[in-house]
């Protein structure tokens, strides 16, 4: 049964096992993009505000984009921005590790965006709406983790934007759905340090946004496809 639910999960990001970085013949008749191939990073990410990556604390090794612990990096940002899309990602922390990717971010107020919460749930227990998959802050999980978030192992994250319709999921489980300016999310934000940016919680075409954190993360498989 194990094995068969790894396998839906590769199914279902379009990977083979063993292929990094890399597309199918069908992701690409699908329309799926790299954004990042393993070797450059700068041909579509930048540092937000420059117009390269000038971190260095973001290197590459054995093919995998590695935030370093404790090394100034800043956030990485990508060069276009987007409207409605499906973005699918490959992400490795440690224990009592943190980070997050953000979405819809406008590089006017630097960077605030919707983020999809990447951390180690065994010590935010009590913190809800702040755990992995999460509307950081603003809006929790729906359901119950059909399994733990993987510690030192990757884990797949795949955020889908689509009109005012949002979905976050989970190592092949959808975890969160939300609708764009409804009075939930509106009411969430509210509630939060977001309340302060006019507009926030409402549909935005933005760029997609690695957070830099203090903790060591690693990325890989990063693809978008944008939904026409």
């Amino acid at each position: 049964m194990r094995h068969f639910f790894v396998f839906l999960c590769l199914l279902s990001f379009g990977l083979k096992a063993g292929e990094l970085n890399s597309l199918t013949n069908a992701e690409k008749k699908a329309g799926w993009q790299l954004l990042f191939d393993g070797k450059d990073l700068n041909a579509h990410w930048r540092n937000i505000g420059q117009k390269e990556v000038t971190g260095k604390g973001w290197v590459i090794e054995k093919g995998n984009l590695v935030k370093e612990e404790g090394k100034a990096a800043g956030n990485l940002l990508t060069r276009r921005t987007w409207t409605d899309y499906e973005f699918i990602w490959e992400w490795k922390i440690g224990p009592k590790g943190n980070n997050g990717v953000k979405y819809m971010v406008l590089e006017k107020r630097g960077a605030i965006g919707h983020e999809y919460q990447m951390i180690d749930d065994r010590h935010w227990q009590q913190k809800p709406m702040s755990q992995t998959g999460t509307f950081y802050v603003v809006l929790p999980r729906e359901v119950k983790l059909a399994e733990p978030v993987r510690i030192d192992k990757w884990n797949q994250s795949r955020i889908k934007v689509h009109g005012k319709k949002v979905e976050h999921w989970l190592n092949g489980q959808k975890i969160l759905t939300y609708s764009l300016g409804s009075d939930r999310v509106l009411a969430g934000v509210a509630k939060s340090k977001f309340k302060k940016f006019p507009g926030f919680g409402k549909k935005v075409t933005g760029h997609i946004l690695l957070t830099d954190h203090k903790d060591r993360c690693e990325f890989r498989n990063l693809k978008i496809r944008e939904i026409k």
